[in-house]
């Protein structure tokens, strides 16, 4: 698997916890059934749960002060329901770590950041065909969008606000 960032490639410091083994050095990811259980057993030791991309924000915000991270499904690139969770997750008030967890396009980078994604995690197949270049090159195509994007600055509605209402300003001061 590849992990991305907007700098590029990272390292991962979580592992995804197969049966109970544990990876020295490493944060675990524990599927959404187990989460409670493993909760139990990690004592408030960080922690990061996969979930699939139809599951209710309800049921994750209980948790939201003792996740690290929250990695989000993507059984494949044509199904953006994650894009709609994670976005969802950020305006409930999720701080941690968000990854999009699947065979994911490059040009689908630019979107994944803009609703709330920190990674995407792609499978090694995906990261074949498109190596990091192409996610870096796709990150950097669009600088400006409508929606305000999670972390970033303004949209291009606010920078049209800000000009109309600065052009109105100035247009007061000449009469």
């Amino acid at each position: 698997m590849l992990l991305l960032d907007r700098q590029g490639e990272k390292v991962d410091s979580f592992a995804h916890l197969q049966d109970g083994e544990k990876i020295a050095g490493k944060t675990p990811i524990v599927p959404l059934a187990a989460l409670e259980a493993e909760l139990a057993v990690q004592g408030g030791a960080p922690l990061g749960v996969l979930v699939e991309n139809n599951v209710r924000t309800a049921e994750l915000e209980p948790y939201f002060g003792t996740l690290a991270l929250i990695a989000i499904r993507f059984p494949s690139a044509a199904d953006g329901r994650g894009f709609s969770l994670a976005r969802q997750l950020r305006e409930h008030g999720f701080t941690g770590l968000l990854r999009a967890s699947g065979p994911l396009f490059s040009d689908q980078f630019p979107q994944a950041l803009a609703c709330g994604f920190d990674e995407v995690e792609i499978p090694d197949a995906s990261a074949a065909r498109q190596p990091v270049e192409h996610w870096l090159a796709a990150r950097n195509r669009i600088t400006l969008a409508y929606q305000h994007e999670h972390g970033l600055g303004e949209s291009i509605l606010d920078l049209r606000r800000a000009r109309t209402l600065e052009k109105n300003l100035n247009g007061a001061k000449n009469v």
